[in-house]
């Protein structure tokens, strides 16, 4: 297990609320505190109507503080009417759970945004999710690594058109249960395109494949459903160059796709590790993306990612994002870089 991947605990984003997602409001300082248009936070684990019911008593209390937007993991987690082969756990999410907790947010002002991790983080440790299990024909390297041996997540196959046909069903259900105007698409961590033990991709450059799994699902969220799409940012940043990891950087050929994916994608670099600058930053800005920048654990780390956005002239420098991977239900509001990071990141009074 590595210690800066992002999969390993619960995350929590914060963004626009409703009426800012309109027009997005331009980031000012005022005295020592920076006030952006995105206040984020991105949480994950609340699996069934009785966690969301947990986390909608700690909604209060992040509008108070100042989040105004909501990351919410869902994943396979959800009563799928279209596909219930491909509910995970015997009593997921239902839509009437979803449509409690997302009023919930709304009367709190938050903008609520749910996930779905596309492409990769299609297992954890022995377990492989749904869409794998029911359909191994999905699988980017079918009949390789027994039991999740030896690789980190399982990958779907992007050159399957059945297995984006097939997600897009699920997350417009999520969507239209939660009564989401976005929707954060995940892909981060993807290490097999092109891989050898991948069939369909073997040889093939990792940067076009990864592109094409950003365009298929862009053409529809955002073609079709006029929905905000966000993302995780790593694959797209060239750790060549960059002391920054194979985890948070991408050292496997996917970054050239940077240049091949639409610009109205909202880019969410993480970087959970104190450093002198972020460079991740001011060229996804210089590209012409809107970026909201996520720290983790580290209170310094995440104030020294806090600062070096504030150094940013930028509007489409949204905000921050606090993730708690690793924060117990019921300790949320408590995790310490979300508290000292909303001391910089203040609401208006």
């Amino acid at each position: 297990m590595k210690t800066n991947a992002r999969c390993l605990f619960v995350s929590v984003a914060l963004g626009a609320t409703v009426s800012a997602c309109a027009s997005a409001k331009t980031a000012v300082r005022r005295d020592s505190a920076w006030l952006p248009a995105w206040r984020a936070i991105h949480v994950l684990n609340y699996n069934t109507d009785a966690e969301l019911d947990q986390l909608a008593q700690d909604i209060p209390g992040l509008a108070t503080a100042g989040i105004n937007v909501l990351v919410l993991e869902v994943d396979y987690n959800f009563a799928f009417a279209s596909h219930p082969e491909l509910r995970h756990g015997s009593t997921p999410v239902t839509k009437d759970g979803a449509q409690r907790f997302a009023e919930g947010c709304r009367r709190q002002g938050i903008r609520l945004i749910p996930e779905f991790q596309a492409l990769g983080h299609q297992s954890w440790e022995g377990e492989t999710f749904p869409l794998l299990t029911v359909h191994p024909e999905f699988d980017l390297t079918p009949g390789a690594f027994p039991g999740n041996k030896g690789i980190y997540c399982r990958e779907w196959d992007v050159l399957n058109p059945e297995v984006t046909r097939i997600a897009l069903e699920l997350m417009d259900e999520i969507v239209d249960a939660f009564g989401a105007d976005a929707i954060h698409v995940g892909m981060d961590e993807v290490f097999l395109l092109g891989s050898e033990h991948s069939p369909s991709t073997k040889g093939k450059d990792p940067a076009q494949l990864y592109a094409k799994a950003v365009n298929d699902l862009h053409a529809h969220l955002v073609g079709k459903r006029h929905l905000t799409m966000l993302m995780w940012a790593d694959r797209l940043f060239d750790g060549k160059g960059h002391d920054f990891g194979e985890w948070e950087s991408s050292l496997n050929g996917t970054a050239a796709a940077l240049d091949m994916i639409p610009k109205d994608i909202v880019l969410c670099p993480w970087h959970y590790e104190k450093k002198a600058g972020y460079p991740s930053i001011p060229l996804f800005l210089d590209k012409g993306f809107r970026v909201l920048p996520a720290s983790w654990r580290d209170v310094g780390a995440a104030q020294a990612l806090i600062d070096f956005s504030r150094t940013q002239a930028n509007t489409r420098l949204l905000g921050h994002l606090f993730t708690t991977w690793d924060t117990k239900k019921g300790e949320l509001l408590a995790h310490p870089p979300f508290v000292e990071g909303m001391k910089v990141l203040r609401p208006a009074p």
